[in-house]
């Protein structure tokens, strides 16, 4: 795996994504050379039509990521990427009639695009096929073997058997020795049968209790003939972009050289989160008066919504909020969560929720230093106390100022139980683990897709 931007990525989805991009260029200069013909030479390099083809070529990869062409998924037949991918085709010839409308000095010529658009069909569902046949071949897939038998061996093997996109190929794993707990000469016995042949590219230690039980001699031998020994907690963590507190050790964040925590990380971290904030607030000005009147008219009650949130180092904090549900939605239940078609989250509410419209307010807790613009969301004191009685490590999340999005936000759905707070704590200690300004980026890019496509709302 490649790691971008302090997330790990597989090799075969920066292939795909890298191929694809070029097909989407070549599709558009062999357009450009029907076109122009000799002229096309004049026309791509003195006026611009090389940088077009390259704005263009990310425009098209653009709208598939947005449409999850890139994303891992457990099932996706060819007739459903083909369909998926025409959408993409079809959403992104859509916008640049919009951009040729525009900004006509933008487009190389209307034909261009026209047979570019045609040319690329057929190209990017001959490359898909390619891609998907190539993946499939077992010479073009690492032979791993899991060592151990315990609940998360058994969740690595599942997770790598459905993550085609891993280049992983599961030849054997010590729950398949017929032993609910296989001993120190079982798992010797397994690794000694795959020495000496080339049997394994790298095995994955996932054994829970490691005490006089992992043979280390044996994994040395392996380590000394070339083969890769991973632990399976680094590995999950890679794969999923989260540490899973139940198997998390102390001391796999006391010597972790990931953490940047230091004071001159966190003072342009915040200076950063300032400039991003200050803008955003100042281009949703004009939103904010429509808003407020919409809000009014429709319920009773204020227009913002104060509520108490803990931040940085357990401090509360007063979280503001355009109102979305009615001003008595509390005053029988007291705290509780919001749920999934939540009963007392008024009309238009429901619309600001879906455009995150209501957390423009937030910005302001930015600005004043209350939270970051990335980060893990702010809970409130009630629900905090409780999971921190629940859950390990909860208030780990707590070191740096909770955002107006963040980890959690972009890869797991919106929470609204201890399990799914365990689920989001996981995400969130990833994230304080690898905070830097990349990912903060990566956070934000993401949060726009989760925007545009309504998800994770309620």
């Amino acid at each position: 795996m490649v790691r971008l931007f302090h997330v790990y990525y597989p090799v075969r989805t920066l292939i795909l994504l890298g191929g694809e991009a070029m097909v989407v260029c070549l599709s558009f200069l062999a357009a450009a050379w029907i076109e122009f013909g000799s002229d096309s030479y004049l026309v791509l390099n003195y006026e611009g039509g090389l940088y077009k083809i390259l704005a263009t070529t990310g425009l098209v990869v653009m709208c598939s990521y947005y449409f999850d062409l890139y994303a891992p998924r457990q099932q996706s037949s060819w007739v459903e990427s083909s369909f998926r991918l025409l959408f993409v085709l079809g959403t992104a010839s859509f916008l640049l009639a919009i951009i040729g409308y525009g900004f006509p000095e933008f487009m190389l010529g209307h034909h261009v695009y026209l047979v570019g658009i045609i040319i690329l069909v057929g190209a990017m569902l001959l490359w898909r096929g390619v891609y998907a046949w190539l993946i499939g071949q077992p010479y073009l897939q690492e032979r791993v073997y899991v060592l151990g038998s315990g609940e998360r061996a058994t969740h690595l093997v599942e997770a790598i058997r459905t993550r085609k996109d891993l280049g992983m190929d599961v030849v054997g794993w010590a729950g398949a020795l017929g032993h609910s707990t296989p001993g120190h000469e079982d798992l010797a016995n397994a690794l000694r049968s795959l020495a000496g042949r080339a049997a394994v590219d790298r095995i994955i230690v996932a054994v829970d209790d490691r005490r006089n039980t992992l043979p280390l001699r044996e994994l040395m031998n392996l380590r000394l003939q070339a083969v890769k020994i991973e632990d399976a907690s680094s590995l999950l963590e890679k794969i999923s972009g989260k540490i899973d507190v139940q198997s998390l050790h102390p001391s796999a964040l006391i010597y972790s050289e990931e953490f940047r925590l230091g004071s001159g990380f966190m003072a342009v971290r915040r200076a950063a989160s300032f400039l991003v904030a200050t803008v955003a607030l100042v281009v949703c000005l004009p939103l904010i008066p429509l808003i407020a009147v919409a809000v009014k008219l429709t319920s009773p009650g204020p227009v913002l919504f104060c509520q108490k949130r803990v931040g940085r180092r357990g401090e509360v904090f007063n979280l503001y909020k355009f109102r979305t549900m009615r001003q008595d939605a509390e005053s029988q239940t007291g705290a509780v969560w919001a749920g999934k078609n939540d009963p007392r989250v008024t009309s238009v509410g429901r619309l600001l929720r879906r455009a995150r419209l209501d957390e423009i307010p937030q910005l302001w807790n930015v600005v004043v230093g209350d939270m970051g613009f990335v980060g893990p969301r702010p809970e409130r004191p009630e629900f905090v106390q409780v999971l921190n009685e629940k859950i390990p490590y909860y208030n780990l999340r707590h070191v740096i100022r909770p955002g107006l999005t963040g980890w959690a936000q972009v890869c797991y759905q919106y929470g609204a139980s201890v399990e799914d707070a365990e689920q989001k704590l996981q995400y969130d200690l990833y994230y304080v683990k690898h905070v830097s300004l990349m990912l903060d980026l990566l956070i934000i890019f993401k949060t726009l897709k989760t925007v545009l496509l309504g998800r994770g709302a309620q």
